[in-house]
């Protein structure tokens, strides 16, 4: 045979051999990616979390409405309804040697048992330590002596968009679900049926109902950021809160079971046309006026001034006084806060720390903003102890004897809900105020000077 021949044979040979064989067979390597090492690292430390919650069985009489009378008849002459058990479903990651789980709120809210599944099919009964829904944040502890896998939280200050990203979770009940993607974008505000969260990281890995709560994790199988959302109408839109505010948060929950309320100092009210033209602010610019700095307050420190214009807290545009506390309550003591002003024709940057709010501030903003000074009972609600004339309380009638049962939808069962009602109040125009006077109850709008 020529050499020729040789030569067709033997590359005929090769064709063979290599049409037989796999693809990469020779070099595992191809196959063995930086995802598949991330999740054989990674995946022990993520679990399936269910809960459960005790509801009501709906009664027969819906058809008629929420009377209470169909309601009750049907209490007492008919069989009692009986509690049913909803159950819902979430993800989770083990952070620390003491078998703490990092998830999200909105998974074990109003549970009344949480179920904790390992990867290998290990379960446990999981407590919580503490929650935080302005963050979409929790805390669980589970409850073993075992040693468990867990991962440490990383930094997400500095992500870079269009770097690969791994999500692990529980999506649809599928547990341990691996997707990946890219961080699409930083620093997203996103909008729930109740509340605006900020500072979000938006990814295009497939996040889905049930992966709330799970690992989102970079190239070095570092956590990064909690998977918390997807966006209601949209494919491939997914969203996370990053790993350094979640730090903050944790450290709040395990110390307190809570975040612990902080102020900066500031009064503010809305910007309108008119006050916008007076300022001189450029075309387009949003933000609210400050129209009290707090003696001894973080802001005073600072050097913020009646009459600056806050334009962005901590990045993100401030279109009304509301605005602005929206997105200090998800802030946590000790943090510095970038605050960017209007003052004098130009913009300026200052960086305030968030303090604790002090004792004193609630019942000053319950006595400035509704008029009212109250005391709480042991037996539930507060009783109106002063009225302070020309308020919008004294304005409606409220008068000293009233029981204000709850302010804007917080049942005021204590001290603490009291005090989280009323620096609630902050760049609000009014509250919906519950009041009993003898056997009536009201609910009343407060609106404020």
């Amino acid at each position: 045979m020529g050499g020729r021949g040789r030569l067709r044979t033997a590359c005929a040979a090769l064709g063979t051999l290599l049409a037989a064989a796999p693809a990469g067979a020779g070099d595992p390597f191809l196959r063995h990616t930086v995802t598949v090492d991330v999740v054989r690292r990674v995946g022990p430390s993520v679990l399936s979390i269910t809960t459960e919650q005790t509801v009501a069985r709906p009664s027969p009489f819906q058809p008629f409405g929420a009377d209470p009378f169909f309601d009750r008849f049907f209490r007492d002459f008919f069989e009692p309804r009986l509690p049913q058990t909803a159950q819902s479903l979430g993800s989770g990651v083990l952070i620390d040697d003491d078998r703490r789980v990092l998830t999200n709120e909105h998974v074990v809210a109003r549970a009344s048992r949480i179920r904790a599944t390992l990867a290998d099919g290990r379960e446990f009964d999981a407590t919580l330590v503490g929650a935080d829904p302005n963050n979409d944040l929790a805390v669980l502890r589970l409850e073993t002596d075992e040693k468990l896998p867990w991962v440490p939280l990383a930094s997400s200050a500095d992500l870079m968009v269009g770097e690969p990203v791994i999500a692990i979770g529980n999506p649809f009940g599928l547990s341990h679900t691996v997707t990946t993607g890219v961080v699409s974008a930083l620093n997203r505000s996103i909008r729930s049926e109740s509340q605006v969260f900020h500072g979000f990281l938006q990814t295009d890995a497939s996040i889905n109902p049930g992966n709330s709560g799970g690992p989102l994790l970079n190239a070095a199988g570092e956590l990064i950021a909690i998977n918390t959302a997807v966006y209601n109408g949209a494919e491939g839109i997914g969203f996370a809160i990053p790993i350094d505010v979640a730090a903050r948060v944790v450290a709040q929950l395990i110390a307190h079971g809570e975040l612990v309320p902080i102020w900066v100092g500031l009064e503010l009210q809305a910007l309108d046309e008119g006050l916008h033209q007076a300022m001189d602010l450029p075309r387009g610019t949003t933000g609210a006026i400050v129209n009290r700095v707090r003696e001894k307050s973080p802001a005073s420190r600072t050097g913020v001034q009646r009459g600056d214009v806050v334009i962005r807290l901590e990045g993100h545009a401030i279109d009304s006084p509301r605005s602005f506390f929206e997105i200090l309550a998800a802030a946590t003591p000790g943090q510095e806060l970038v605050v960017d002003l209007w003052r004098d024709g130009r913009e300026r940057s200052l960086g305030i720390r968030a303090e604790a709010a002090p004792d004193a501030l609630a019942a000053a903003l319950l006595r400035e903003k509704l008029g009212v000074d109250l005391r709480v009972l042991p037996s539930g609600g507060c009783e109106v102890v002063a009225v302070r004339q020309g308020s919008g309380a004294a304005r409606i009638g409220i008068r000293r004897g009233d029981l204000v049962l709850g302010i804007n939808g917080r049942p005021l069962d204590g001290e603490e809900a009291l005090r989280r009602a009323a620096l609630d109040l902050q760049g609000l125009s009014g509250a919906l105020v519950v009041v009993q006077r003898g056997p009536g109850r009201y609910h009343v709008t407060i609106p404020f000077a």
